[in-house]
């Protein structure tokens, strides 16, 4: 069998101290394969965005392990960190964070220019490719502000998809948007999925969208309960 792309055994993730001590996680475990495209699910409250900006090594878990791709993340640096995630994980938010004065193509190559400390013909040539793939050619040069609720999440996935990550974390991709929208966003997800054997880690409370997951993960009261 070979190695999970994704493991962390007995999380826990605790905030404040004392009486105002809460804890979200609660010795949470879960292993995710190379390849997969999973729903994450449960209540308002059940610790899924806490674990999601856990798994995005955008937060430090209380205790517990985390590796990915064989790395130790709980022991690395911030500078370790910010590296990993910059070339291994993409995301995707709710409200798509675009630079509205930017264009498409401008946002999608920004992690790529972050990155590299400069614009490149061929990371333009990347973020063109993606657009086009997302139905988005006639709007590459685009101010994201002009754009619909649809088309700026198709920026938002082409922009997580940038740096050829291998795993993609969605937090509600498309709690925002109409049901034709979200579903076309949904379409381009497993299309990606499919091709390119991209992981997706999708959080939603929509039960149609969780359907269109070959696997559904339910976290309930901090812990992996289905």
């Amino acid at each position: 069998m070979s190695a999970p792309l994704l493991q962390v055994d007995h999380l826990v993730k605790t905030f404040g101290t004392g009486e105002a001590e809460t804890r979200v996680l609660r010795g949470l475990s879960l292993r995710m394969a190379q390849g997969e495209m999973a729903a994450l699910l449960g209540p308002s409250g059940s610790g899924k965005s806490t674990l999601l900006t856990i798994l995005g090594t955008l937060m430090h878990p209380t205790s517990g392990s985390h590796a990915m791709l064989g790395v130790d993340l709980v022991t690395a640096s911030d500078q370790a960190l910010t590296e990993f995630r910059n070339r291994h994980i993409g995301f995707v938010f709710q409200f798509h964070n675009l630079l509205p004065d930017f264009t498409a193509l401008e946002n999608v190559v920004f992690p790529t220019a972050v990155q590299a400390g400069r614009e490149t013909a061929a990371a333009r040539a990347r973020g063109r490719e993606l657009l086009e793939r997302m139905g988005l050619a006639d709007r590459v040069h685009f101010p994201t502000a002009n754009l619909s609720g649809g088309q700026k999440q198709r920026v938002a996935v082409a922009r997580a998809l940038m740096n050829r990550p291998e795993l993609v974390l969605a937090d509600e991709p498309t709690g925002n948007l109409d049901r034709a929208s979200a579903m076309q966003v949904m379409d381009l997800i497993a299309e990606i999925n499919r091709d390119e054997g991209t992981t997706f880690l999708i959080s939603t409370h929509d039960e149609k969208i969780a359907g269109l997951c070959r696997r559904q993960i339910v976290v309930g009261d901090g812990l992996v309960t289905g």
